[in-house]
């Protein structure tokens, strides 16, 4: 009998365990949501079983929820960029510092205290009466508190806070792998140290740069808690009308409309960072392989 003949091939197995897992929670609640925004609504909420409308679509044309559509999307690109120039810095120190291991965990304590606490905190430190106010008013630069609360401001400002680590981890990980003796080849070629970090290192992480655009632009965009808590109801965001539909209104199939405007604006930012990261990599290729080609004509 061969050793070996009795091996089983558990791929099969493994797959089907995964693909299991990604059809009941991932693709079945999807399915769910487009089944149900195109459903009429409920006399007492929910949806009808059977009958079918365009009326949660139609909806979506309202002002008030174009407004907060603007809203949503501006705060979203504003916060993220915000979040992507403190990020660069941070993961470009982290990355030449010898001290890395310790950085990192400074980078990974906010992920050990919950999330909402962290929110509360913020309303502590901006607030009427919250640590900055007091702050300021005893030293004598104002006389009355300043309001830093409930305002876009005070969101973009928490939520720069709140998605900064999902921003510098993946850059400092692009970075550190990153060769540092181009930037002083650049120099020596003449290129000021600013020049040498735009032509030089900011196309070489460009993935790393992706990804954090990715891992902070997405969950930004279909934010609740900060918005509501920190913000108010001038400051709404489309996760925020989400939940009074599905909780206040009982409106599901407007809530499910809204949620397919969300997934469907973060569906085609990831398929545009895809194809920048397929260009990137092919730009890359092809700059190598003119690199060989030239070192075996030589």
């Amino acid at each position: 009998m061969k050793r070996g003949s009795g091996k089983r091939n558990y791929g099969l197995l493994y797959s089907g365990a995964m693909a299991v897992w990604f059809t009941v929670f991932f693709l079945a609640p999807l399915l769910i949501i487009v089944v149900y925004s195109f459903m009429k609504k409920g006399l007492h909420g929910g949806v009808i079983m059977g009958q079918f409308s365009l009326d949660a679509y139609h909806a979506l044309g309202n002002p008030s929820f174009v407004i907060i559509t603007v809203r949503t999307i501006a705060t979203s690109i504003i916060a993220t960029i915000i979040t992507i120039l403190i990020a660069l810095p941070c993961g470009y120190y982290m990355a030449k510092s010898r001290n890395q291991t310790v950085l990192l965990l400074l980078i990974i304590i906010p992920f050990w205290t919950n999330f909402l606490i962290r929110v509360f905190a913020w309303m502590n430190i901006l607030g009427n009466n919250g640590f900055v106010n007091e702050f300021l008013l005893r030293i004598g630069i104002v006389r009355d508190y300043i309001p830093f609360m409930y305002n876009q401001k005070a969101v973009v400002l928490v939520l720069v806070y709140m998605y900064l680590p999902y921003a510098i981890l993946p850059l400092f990980s692009t970075i550190d792998k990153f060769d540092f003796s181009l930037l002083e080849a650049a120099r020596d070629l003449g290129a000021s140290k600013p020049m040498s970090m735009i032509k030089v290192l900011f196309p070489n992480i460009r993935s790393g740069i992706y990804t954090a655009v990715l891992f902070t632009f997405i969950p930004i965009f279909g934010a609740y808690a900060i918005p509501l808590l920190v913000g108010g109801k001038e400051s709404y965001m489309l996760g925020n009308v989400v939940a009074d539909q599905l909780t206040k209104a009982r409106n599901w199939p407007l809530a499910s409309a809204i949620s397919m405007v969300l997934t469907v604006i973060t569906t085609a930012g990831i398929i545009i960072m895809i194809n920048l990261q397929k260009k990137d990599a092919q730009r890359i290729t092809d700059v190598s392989k003119n690199v060989e080609g030239r070192g075996l004509i030589n």
